[in-house]
């Protein structure tokens, strides 16, 4: 029987994915073998050492103290695209209300003061113009960062007419597969923001990406260009925005993210983090954290890693399975063989991956897995768990 305990509401649906004759579920579950979250951060829990691997669902992992777990040898899984279409959509929202003034627009009827309609339509017709827009229809749109909701952005923004420029170097093969060939690569992101209209990110927020948009970049960026930020707060730098909103350098700030330095500036619309924050969206990102944390505890698979590599290997049922997670370091592999060769063990099937200071493998052996052996393997020098998977 596992134990998965739960943070936040998770989408029924989500829930569902998880047997009842096999599984537990609850919130204040103890001991348990994985954990399901959303938004609650994680930064002061203590994490039972029963745990085994922990999902989110969603994509950002800043709630999550992932290189704690990592040196405990925990997986952290995401959700990747669950939320894509959500988010792409709000987007291209972002995208409208700038250039008509849709929010601006919408606030001056509702502050009109008059019960006569003559002089109501009077009023409107005569000041009407300040609230004149663009067309997105020709206009350049720059996309930094082109993983699965960059993508879909770019694509959307190519089927509205726009020309769109991408840049990411580190676009993934699948991702690329997934771009229109439409869509110009541009070779730095200096490039990016002088040649575009407006500009989407859809980045990580990371050491690298903090701040990433500062006080040199926001003074190349085409003047008068729309900015709009649904991926991570922390990625613009807040007083040099101030600045160039000021001076008009950006005509319009969109973003999920208020602060109080910048909501209730008249050229910036903050929306309450609501990009992933639709019913499909939840049920989506449910049901794959759900699937995920069983393809783990049943099957030793990892899929949609932050911080384990991708080991995905077929479960022979009258195969035994080991899943042995270690520190990437030379000779691990040949010590676990010399073990289960003493043990009388033949390996049927081995899957081992790495990623940065960690490795895992998945071992699949002829015969009973006994805890002696277990007990064995973990004696050896850099395995930090080593577990049946039954």
């Amino acid at each position: 029987m596992f134990k998965i305990q739960i943070q936040n509401n998770i989408a029924a649906s989500g829930l569902k994915q998880f047997p009842a004759d096999s599984y537990q579920i609850a919130s204040d579950i103890k001991n348990p073998d994985a954990i399901l979250v959303r938004s609650y951060s994680m930064h002061e829990v203590v994490i039972p050492p029963s745990v085994q691997v922990i999902a989110r669902a969603g994509a950002g992992v800043n709630n999550i103290p992932v290189a704690a777990l990592t040196k405990l040898g925990v997986p952290v899984l995401n959700t990747p695209g669950a939320n894509a279409n959500a988010v792409r959509e709000l987007v291209i929202a972002g995208m409208l209300m700038a250039s008509r003034n849709i929010c601006q627009a919408w606030e001056y009827v509702r502050q009109l003061k008059t019960s006569d309609a003559a002089s109501l339509e009077q009023q409107i017709e005569q000041d009407k113009k300040q609230f004149v827009g663009f067309e997105l229809l020709g206009k350049t749109l720059g996309v930094i960062g082109l993983g699965s909701i960059g993508v879909k952005v770019a694509n959307a923004a190519m089927d509205l007419g726009m020309h769109v420029i991408g840049y990411d170097p580190t676009i993934t093969i699948n991702r690329a597969w997934e771009l229109s060939s439409s869509v110009q690569q541009a070779t730095s992101i200096e490039q990016l923001l002088k040649e575009s209209d407006l500009v989407t990110l859809h980045v990580p927020l990371t050491d690298e990406t903090k701040n990433m948009l500062n006080e040199a970049r926001l003074r190349i960026i085409k003047k008068g260009a729309v900015l709009l930020n649904f991926a991570r707060d922390g990625l613009v730098d807040k007083k040099a925005l101030l600045n160039a909103l000021n001076e008009k350098i950006i005509s319009t700030y969109v973003c999920d993210f208020p602060c109080l330095l910048l909501k209730d500036h008249p050229r910036v619309i903050s929306l309450p983090h609501t990009g992933a924050s639709t019913q499909e969206a939840e049920e989506n990102c449910a049901v794959m954290a759900a699937k995920q944390i069983r393809n783990f505890l049943e099957h030793g698979n990892i899929t949609n890693s932050v911080n384990f590599p991708t080991i995905e290997m077929p479960h022979e049922g009258n195969n035994a399975r080991i899943a042995i997670v270690n520190a990437n370091v030379p000779n691990i592999v040949a010590q676990i063989s010399t073990k289960l060769a003493a043990a009388g063990l033949n390996i049927v099937s081995l899957s081992n991956g790495s990623r940065g200071d960690i490795a895992y493998t998945l071992i699949d052996v002829n015969d009973v897995v006994d805890d002696r052996l277990l007990n064995e393997l973990v004696k050896i020098e850099g395995i930090i768990h080593a577990r049946k998977v039954e």
